[in-house]
């Protein structure tokens, strides 16, 4: 009001000031002329202090919802190239993981690109598409993962849906250049596949209310297809030994459910713990009831130096223990040499553990060594699925840059009734773009 006013006085002395004052003009004509110009001028301030006043009761504008699909999206792409030479010239008798070297020479067996970025303010997404070239040129591609997770669930409280590795122990979520060795472990092989525990599903979690970290995490997943192989996979064979019965999904409990818990606390300022513990139950396709349940747990303890340079030096312990139980109906063999023979309905089990432990020397400098045993499934007919078999592993990886690895690795394999055989594995790998970081 104090500036209207101001404004109206400045005015008003500019307008009496120039009121022609002309020799001819009576004082009474000279002050009707400017009572006139300041009764126009009064009109005008009251007719802008009105405006004024009405700008200031108007509420404010509401602001343009933001735009937040696509606000980053990362593309990357990891290329890894293996050379293997062994004693054992099927190469792939001994390496039976998805992305291993199965011949001797050179071979491509992973070449990702990954797609993650927001969605929208609810929702962020991943997509993982994988190539692989074997030492007869053939390419295969597939789309290994792509799944969703939403951001803003309350009580702590997410969810994934989608094609993802389940969340069973800590290796079988991981992609092969995460990986601390060149080939997967033995347990995970004869368990999960040479491809991994991985399907369709919905994953939530909560994250509990607890003063260290603790994380439980439930998985339903549909229970057939290659990467569910205890399940209803049609390599199913190579566990019970019979021919698969082709069983569809009529209820719950023909689906795969996933469960599992973790948690992670500091024993000082130099050493952290994480415990784990997972379950995998559904059915099997030896006959209309079968199931299978597969339990586990897993640990991991990393040391890592108060005076560390880009997180060297450390050392860290990774270890896990799977037991499966499957149940296989009455079947009849699926090998020709034992045409027609029927089998009877028997529970198989075998388990399997491994335990490996790295230690960072300097910045870029990895040494690891690890241990594992499996046995077999205990299987009625074929030798060869009740195979006994340890294995050491000690290897040696430079990481030139944060972007490129290459690794050394040394294998004795011990099979049981077979001898030793012995196999060197070297690794090259590269990352082109920005990868999203891997959890702890």
């Amino acid at each position: 009001m104090k500036k209207s006013c101001l404004v109206a006085t400045t005015v008003a002395t500019i307008v009496l000031s120039s009121v022609p004052l002309g020799a001819q003009q009576s004082p009474d004509s000279i002050a009707r002329t400017q009572q006139r110009a300041l009764d126009s001028l009064a009109a005008s301030v009251r007719a802008m202090q009105a405006r004024l006043d009405s700008v200031e009761r108007a509420p404010a504008p509401a602001p343009a919802p933001a735009r937040t699909s696509g606000a980053y999206m990362n593309v990357s792409f990891v290329g890894l190239t293996d050379f293997a030479w062994s004693s054992q010239q099927d190469v792939g008798s001994l390496q039976r993981g998805g992305h291993e070297p199965k011949v001797r020479g050179f071979s491509i067996p992973n070449a990702e690109l990954a797609l993650d970025g927001t969605v929208d303010p609810y929702l962020k997404a991943f997509v993982n598409i994988v190539h692989s070239l074997d030492a007869k040129g053939e390419t295969s591609v597939e789309l290994e993962e792509m799944y969703f997770l939403t951001t803003g669930l309350p009580h702590n409280l997410q969810l994934k849906v989608g094609q993802f590795f389940s969340e069973f122990g800590r290796q079988n979520a991981q992609h092969p250049h995460a990986w601390a060795f060149a080939d997967q472990p033995l347990v995970l092989n004869q368990m999960f596949g040479s491809d991994g525990l991985r399907s369709q599903g919905a994953r939530i979690s909560w994250l509990l209310p607890t003063p260290f970290y603790t994380e439980a995490m439930f998985s339903v997943m549909n229970s057939a297809g290659a990467t569910t192989f205890s399940f209803r996979s049609d390599d199913a064979s190579e566990i019970h030994g019979g021919r698969v019965e082709d069983r569809e999904v009529k209820s719950a409990g023909d689906m795969l459910y996933v469960p599992r818990i973790t948690t992670s606390f500091d024993l000082n300022d130099t050493q952290t713990l994480l415990l784990g513990a997972s379950g995998a139950f559904g059915p099997n396709n030896t006959g209309p009831t079968a199931r299978t349940a597969i339990y586990g747990g897993d640990l991991y303890w990393k040391w890592k130096s108060p005076r560390a340079d880009a997180g060297f030096p450390f050392v860290a312990v990774q270890s896990e223990y799977l037991f499966r139980q499957y149940d296989a109906a009455a079947r009849q063999t699926f090998y020709p040499k034992y045409p027609n023979l029927d089998l009877p309905a028997e529970t198989l089990q075998n388990e399997g553990a491994y335990a490996q432990v790295q230690w960072g020397i300097r910045p870029r400098i990895v040494a690891a060594l690890r241990g594992e045993y499996v046995n077999g499934a205990k299987a009625s007919v074929d030798p060869d699925l009740r195979e006994q078999r340890t294995r050491i592993s000690p290897n040696f990886t430079w990481f030139p840059t944060e972007f490129s690895k290459f690794r050394v690795q040394y294998n004795y394999d011990n099979r049981q009734g077979l001898g030793g055989d012995h196999t060197v594995l070297m690794q090259f790998e590269f990352l082109l773009g920005a990868h999203a970081a891997h959890k702890f």
